[in-house]
């Protein structure tokens, strides 16, 4: 759908700040995301050109082509030399469109518990492709977590997430051996989870991988990679997820209309 189709995104609706402390490219990045994430910027939608685009927002070219390049980063735009900016199909595609679970959640409604040990928690600085993610600064800290997820002495998954420590101080308290994230998130922190967009690859154990899932190096996992944001698209927190293959396997049921 071309972008004369479409409301306008102005400045009023963007909500910039340029008196907050946030950088005014990553506002612009999340104004723009939570179109996408909401659907009222469907895929395949046009945008703008950037002078027009730029025009609008009442901002520079640097600072919306700096936006813009970390929304093609994070999977949401893509660039067609000599037609523009478009929205990908990625987050928003009806045949991808799943309700945002965690693995405990999932054996949960199916009667079965998940053990879960916790094997490092605490505030971190990020790797740095996890800072540019998570739209924080390269020094910032962020919350970090490793844990193994078991079903008996079985260990079926690898976690180890990141969260933005800024929309949840405290964290680093929580206790979770006891509560799941996404539970502490909402329950505790009141944030209001949206969407996620997971990426599935099949990968061989490393080291590290093999010795937390108690399987020999080079065994076969689903590897799992999940950047979740808030309702407002704002990035919230980035995971990296092995699962072992051997005893789980990933089921999704698609509709064809």
């Amino acid at each position: 759908m071309p972008h004369t189709e479409m409301f306008t995104l102005g400045r009023s609706n963007a909500g910039l700040d340029r008196e907050a402390p946030t950088a005014l490219h990553s506002q612009v990045s999340d104004a723009i995301r939570s179109f996408i994430v909401s659907g009222r910027w469907p895929p395949h939608h046009q945008l703008k050109s950037e002078p027009e685009l730029a025009v609008d927002l009442g901002v520079s070219r640097g600072t919306l082509r700096r936006a813009i390049s970390t929304l093609i980063e994070e999977g949401l735009l893509k660039q067609v030399h000599g037609k523009g900016t478009f929205v990908t199909e990625t987050l928003l595609e009806p045949a991808v469109a799943q309700k945002l679970s965690t693995l405990s959640e999932d054996f949960a409604s199916q009667g079965v518990v998940l053990d879960t040990t916790v094997r490092e928690s605490g505030l971190r600085v990020p790797p740095l492709h996890v800072a540019r993610l998570l739209h924080v600064p390269v020094t910032e800290m962020v919350f970090r977590i490793e844990r193994v997820r078991r079903t008996g002495s079985t260990p079926i998954a690898l976690l180890h997430n990141y969260v933005r420590s800024d929309l949840a101080p405290g964290i680093d308290s929580v206790d979770f051996t006891a509560t799941t994230l996404f539970g502490a998130l909402e329950g505790r922190f009141g944030l209001s989870i949206g969407n996620a967009r997971r990426t599935f690859s099949a990968l061989a154990a490393s080291p590290e991988v093999a010795e937390a899932l108690a399987i020999d190096e080079g065994a076969p996992v689903l590897y799992l990679e999940q950047l979740t944001f808030t309702a407002e698209g704002t990035p919230l927190e980035y995971s990296d997820v092995w699962i072992n293959s051997s005893e789980l396997r990933v089921v999704t049921m698609l509709a064809r209309r």
